[in-house]
């Protein structure tokens, strides 16, 4: 097997408590962080070769953050040195990205500098086998779309196997363009679309009835995401796995499950329920690099499906955004999980 590439912005998360309590005790937490690490580190400890491609200013933090990365067994030799400074985000504690809370301080980071040209994707392509990204990439600038559909490119024409991740991130989309204006272009390079119905419906223009957020049933959704996916792949037909995640709240906990459908078979994972959770961030990255683990090395996917799952799953009580599970705690939480 060849690297796993991972191409993404790294960032800082700073985690201030909801009271302003941080400011007297002069205590900010912060976890690093960024979709496509959490890829790249859970993949890492679980064995597989797993490599990382972003953007860093050359100083005494980039180093540091270098090194954290190397001792998780991370591939980051690929890593392009340029800019000035390291891309934040600021979320309370136990909030998803989604929220309407969240700040991003990204403008002008070395990663969202990147422009066409800029990376040489012969050299950064060798041993590659697997090319993973998200959606949260092209939301950060035209550029940075050109960047990542050069990337798509060079990686389909010699036939490595393209996953992407459909992160919808409202407050990120704003140079002018609607994901639906963007993401079409690049998706049509992949081989693995993972995301929700709500995000392929803003990002494909696949569409949805109406009321199914009303009717809010597991089987109305679970029987809309096999339509989604035939959608999707008649629409790109380079695809050959969609998988989508339903991660809904139900007071403090979660109720979770997921679907993947693929050579013209739906399978459904096991549900997942829980009345107390610690960190929303990174499950779904989780869930990608479970999909990456199964697929690369050819997985039943019933099985695939349902590691992935329970790798999601056990990260919502992790306080971090990248996930420190190895194998055998996921398979154990399978086991603990089983009806």
């Amino acid at each position: 097997m060849g690297k796993i590439l991972n191409f993404g912005e790294l960032l800082l998360r700073i985690c201030p408590d909801g009271d302003g309590s941080w400011l007297k005790e002069n205590k900010l937490p912060f976890y690093v962080g960024g979709a496509e690490l959490n890829v790249a580190t859970a993949l890492a400890i679980w064995g597989l070769p797993s490599a990382y491609l972003t953007a860093l200013p050359k100083n005494l933090i980039s180093d540091q953050l270098v090194e954290y990365l190397n001792d998780r067994g991370i591939d980051t030799s690929l890593i392009q040195y340029r800019g000035e400074r390291v891309g934040l985000y600021y979320l309370h504690k136990g909030k998803d990205l989604k929220n309407a809370g969240v700040i991003y301080d990204r403008a002008h980071s070395a990663y969202a500098g990147l422009k066409p040209g800029m990376i040489n994707w012969d050299e950064i392509l060798k041993d590659v086998s697997w090319f993973h990204f998200s959606a949260i990439c092209p939301a950060i600038s035209q550029d940075v779309a050109d960047v990542c559909e050069e990337a798509l490119k060079a990686a389909s024409e010699r036939n490595i196997t393209i996953s992407i991740d459909l992160n919808y991130r409202a407050k990120l989309w704003q140079y002018g363009k609607q994901p639906v204006e963007v993401m079409p272009a690049l998706v049509k390079y992949c081989d693995v679309i993972m995301g929700n119905l709500w995000a392929e419906e803003k990002m494909l223009g696949v569409s949805l009835p109406g009321d199914i957020a009303e009717i809010d049933q597991k089987d109305t959704y679970i029987a809309q995401s096999e339509i989604t996916a035939q959608d999707i792949i008649t629409k790109f037909p380079k695809c050959k796995v969609v998988a989508n995640t339903f991660r809904f709240d139900a007071g403090a906990g979660i109720n979770y499950y997921t679907t993947l459908y693929t050579e013209g078979k739906q399978y459904l994972s096991k549900p997942f329920t829980a009345t107390k959770i610690i960190d929303k961030v990174g499950s779904g990255d989780c869930f990608m690099a479970g999909l990456i683990y199964g697929l690369s090395q050819d997985h039943d996917k019933q099985e695939l499906l349902d590691f992935a799952t329970a790798a999601a799953f056990g990260k919502l009580f992790i306080e971090s955004d990248a996930t420190t599970q190895n194998v055998d705690d996921i398979l154990k939480l399978l086991k603990e999980n089983e009806n």
